[in-house]
């Protein structure tokens, strides 16, 4: 089937889950909002979450979608359940993608947990990690300075390792945590200021492969695979600056992913998804 795939991110974040998915699923048309214009996500209301994520997620819905993944911890942990009631299409999200990932590679039980504010107050991951392993200790921390640094571009400056740093001292602190899950989309584009900050001994969780997985199995199992095109089209929009968008992108999706593809890059009005 040649309809597109949503995926809807409260910025671009969303672009790392959206890379691994064009990784597995080459044949696949992509149609991506961020909604940077009201980024971030994470100091917001959870009425406020289930507000933009309706609005956003009806746009994509007029694009005739066979399938929305929520490429954003946030939003998946206060509106996934509610999308998976109201919507006729296959509805993923990232958190639990990112706890399986994490049960599976901790030996000390002990895993470490980043996000916005909004996911750690959810405690969606340390209760997902409870439901899969009620032996699992987690340690969650909430980092709200990690997305505006991603949004601006100065992700890969050296002057990050101290925001870094500062931000994960509770996780530095506990010596037991073998484990870290980037529970933001945002974050595995600090990873390199992580790994410094941290060592390489604790191993980083990020949900976008799984997440990936988890679709294509989905797809396959309800026949909704592209089997007619193998030219993807690829359509990526935001509601806020498109300069800068075009210019994260370049950070986050390498060129060849790019390369032979129809791709459209797009501003959307706010007004235009009410």
């Amino acid at each position: 089937m040649k309809r597109p795939i949503g995926v809807i991110d409260s910025g671009v974040g969303g672009l790392t889950v959206a890379k691994e998915i064009m990784l597995l699923l080459p044949e696949e048309n992509i149609i991506y909002l961020g909604d940077n214009a009201r980024c971030p996500y994470g100091s917001r209301t959870e009425q406020e979450i289930v507000e933009f994520t309706s609005e956003i997620v009806n746009y994509l819905l007029l694009q005739n979608i066979k399938a929305l993944v929520i490429a954003c911890n946030t939003i998946t942990a206060y509106a996934l359940q509610i999308l998976q009631k109201k919507l006729s299409i296959p509805v993923l999200g990232v958190i639990r993608p990112g706890a399986r990932t994490a049960i599976g590679e901790t030996r000390t039980k002990h895993i470490g947990v980043i996000g916005t504010e909004a996911t750690i107050r959810s405690k969606a991951y340390e209760n997902e990690l409870l439901v899969m392993d009620a032996h699992v200790k987690s340690t969650n921390v909430a980092c709200p300075l990690f997305v505006p640094l991603v949004e601006s571009g100065y992700f890969q400056e050296d002057k990050v390792d101290s925001i870094v740093q500062s931000s994960l001292q509770e996780i530095r602190s506990d010596k037991n945590i073998d484990t870290l899950i980037l529970g933001c989309t945002h974050f595995p584009l600090l990873e390199d200021s992580i790994h410094r900050v941290l060592g390489k001994s604790i191993k980083l969780i990020s949900p976008s492969k799984e997440t990936a997985r988890d679709l294509k199995l989905v797809l396959t199992e309800t026949n909704l695979l592209n089997d007619q095109e193998k030219l993807a089209r690829y359509t990526f929009i935001t509601t806020g600056g498109l300069k800068n968008f075009k210019f994260l992108m370049d950070k986050i999706l390498p060129s060849p992913l790019l390369e032979n593809r129809q791709i459209n890059i797009e501003q959307l009005s706010l007004t235009n998804i009410k």
